[in-house]
């Protein structure tokens, strides 16, 4: 089963991590979720345990609890969302927006099909 750990320090490392949950269980892994850009810590993390009895545990044992001077949040992770890019198309920023894009719609200032109003 796969958990969620919120607020985690910064200074924590993934075997930090791992170790507070092996008091609940096998953990199969542990990792903190660090920027690509700078490498350091987001603030969380997620921990994979074998047995679902012993996640249930770990999330009982350890959510709400202090981890190296942070108090953590722990419970079951969510599936990561098919799609995290923001509706409304590539071209002038969606809907309602004043540059609709494409051709043939929006104002049409200067575009091929475009015989909106030129606000």
């Amino acid at each position: 089963m796969k958990l969620f750990v919120g607020g985690i320090s910064y200074d924590l490392t993934d075997d930090e991590l791992k170790v507070a949950f092996e008091a609940f269980g096998e953990v199969e892994s542990a990792t903190i979720i660090v920027d690509r850009d700078s490498g350091r810590s987001k603030g969380f993390g997620f921990v994979e345990m074998s047995e679902k009895e012993e996640a249930l545990k770990a999330i009982e044992g350890l959510n709400g609890t202090d981890l190296s001077g942070k108090t953590i949040s722990v419970n079951e992770a969510r599936p990561k969302p098919k799609s995290h890019k923001r509706p409304g198309g590539g071209y002038g920023g969606g809907p309602g927006g004043r540059n609709r894009g494409g051709f043939g719609g929006g104002s049409g200032r200067g575009r091929p099909g475009g015989g909106g109003s030129n606000r």
